[in-house]
């Protein structure tokens, strides 16, 4: 489940990771998303990408296509690394999913908590959906569909065959997020940093900003160029603003 490089790296850089990134993927993503993120970022920080049943390594796997259920499997098995100051991290539907986790955990009692959540390309969770669901359609116009979000590689849609390995996982993610039921909670007392793109046609900057009322805490706002997979074509500002965001949170833990 957990993807971490430098869990190899031996002891000396154990001792200098002070925070833990868990990494959640957008819908069809895996942890080849976050492979290059520890080249940007200081020893300090640890990045743990999450890999999700039915993708990459773990493609013969079932994937959820229900939240809860997935947020109740993550809850449990993700506890043994949180037991010192991390963070979450999601994008599109890792956002969603970092969100609920982050809920649920503390609906448990856990501790400790989520020292800051990180959410990009995710609307606000209590807005609806503006958009109609997609996951139910007949394979010719859901290939359309992933066409039109320009997420999905035009070789791998180009391919039968790899197209028949995909596209079980993709409606299952689009499933598991078309799906989706808010139920009202108070607000986190963790920070929230939130980040968008101009150029995309999913998800509007006021629905991105709208993630202010899931936090009593400091809230922060990022917008970069780009659609709605930016952290792929703008990955080293949106990195460095991160980079950024983080080092606050090291500080407190001075």
């Amino acid at each position: 489940m957990i993807s971490n490089p430098s869990l190899g790296s031996g002891p000396q850089h154990q001792r200098r990771s002070r925070l833990r990134m868990f990494c959640f993927p957008y819908a069809g993503g895996g942890t080849s998303i976050f492979r290059t993120w520890s080249r940007y970022l200081p020893p300090s920080i640890e990045v743990y990408p999450v890999q999700l049943p039915g993708r990459e390594n773990r493609l013969l796997e079932k994937p959820f296509s229900h939240l809860p259920d997935l947020v109740e499997y993550l809850g449990q098995n993700l506890l043994p690394y949180l037991n010192g100051p991390y963070i979450f991290f999601g994008h599109s539907m890792g956002a969603l999913i970092s969100f609920e986790l982050a809920r649920y955990l503390r609906r448990k009692g856990h501790t400790p908590a989520p020292m800051h959540l990180y959410i990009a390309s995710h609307r606000a969770p209590q807005l609806p959906d503006p958009h109609p669901a997609t996951y139910h359609l007949p394979e010719p116009e859901f290939i359309a569909e992933l066409r039109r979000l320009q997420g999905t590689p035009e070789e791998v849609l180009q391919s039968p065959e790899l197209l028949q390995l995909i596209l079980p996982l993709l409606r299952a993610d689009f499933t598991l997020c078309q799906t989706y039921q808010y139920t009202a909670e108070p607000p986190f007392t963790c920070p929230i940093s939130a980040f968008g793109a101009t150029q995309d046609s999913e998800v509007t900057c006021e629905a991105v900003a709208a993630w202010e009322k899931q936090t009593d805490s400091l809230f922060k706002l990022h917008f970069f160029e780009g659609n709605h997979f930016f952290l792929h074509t703008e990955q080293i500002p949106f990195l460095q603003a991160l980079l950024q965001e983080i080092s606050n949170d090291l500080r407190v833990l001075r």
